[in-house]
């Protein structure tokens, strides 16, 4: 037996239930605490109106085994990098595998490259969610086509977790709908592509967060020369154009 687990056992053996769990629900309240602390001090900002250069970002992408979190898809990893007004922080990056004892799907370990035996060693979901907090703090989210990394965070957070997923998540869409209006982009790749942006490796959620924060780099840039100064811009704009 692994020492480290043969010391837990012990451990939890010369202890109760009653007060193995009460030292586990501390642990867990801090960690919930934090969160709420967080999501209260974000509903005290306007992001929509600090000006793009001055905008600070969270780009993420998730791997998962499906699309549906509330029939049992879940997550397998979350990647993400921070960008500052235009500026992609790749020396700032966060990724994480997370446990699993089952194998995904086939078709997603041929996509993914992601197998069993690398979740089975990876950090349980509750940490990995935890520490995500941690690393994005009250910045704005970013992804492309950002309905899917919504919906998995709000189940986790309030299964795993026990409390609202209540970031701001901006869609890459929204701005490359305003800089190339004339031409119909839809996936990461296609927009990849017409920005000339290389991707390392596709559904990697790192690499994939990483091309994904080039491309909101990109628009912005664009976007900007066009007059729009924030995002309530971008919403007000969108809004009147739908």
């Amino acid at each position: 037996m692994n020492p480290m687990v043969q010391f837990l056992k012990q451990l939890t053996d010369r202890i109760s239930p009653s007060t193995y769990t009460s030292v586990m629900n501390q642990s867990d309240a801090k960690q919930i605490a934090y969160i709420r602390q967080l999501q209260r001090e974000m509903k005290k900002e306007d992001t929509l109106e600090v000006p793009f250069k001055e905008l600070n970002v969270v780009v993420f992408d998730l791997e998962t085994t499906g699309f549906y979190p509330n029939r049992g898809d879940k997550i397998l990893s979350v990647g993400a990098v921070k960008v500052e007004g235009t500026e992609v922080k790749k020396d700032n990056t966060f990724y994480s595998l997370i446990q699993s004892d089952e194998s995904p799907p086939k078709e997603i370990v041929d996509l993914t490259g992601i197998t069993k035996e690398q979740l089975e060693g990876a950090p349980p979901v509750e940490k990995v969610l935890n520490d995500f907090y941690k690393y994005i703090q009250r910045d704005t989210l970013v992804a492309h086509h950002a309905g899917h990394e919504r919906n998995f965070m709000q189940h986790f957070s309030r299964s795993i977790l026990r409390t609202a997923f209540e970031h701001r998540i901006v869609d890459t869409t929204f701005l490359t709908k305003i800089a190339v209006p004339a031409v119909s982009l839809v996936t990461l790749d296609e927009c990849c592509s017409h920005y000339g942006i290389e991707i390392e490796t596709r559904h990697h959620a790192l690499h994939d967060a990483i091309a994904t924060a080039s491309l909101w780099a990109e628009s912005l840039k664009r976007i900007q020369e066009l007059g729009f100064h924030h995002l309530r811009d971008v919403y007000t704009y969108l809004a009147k154009n739908r």
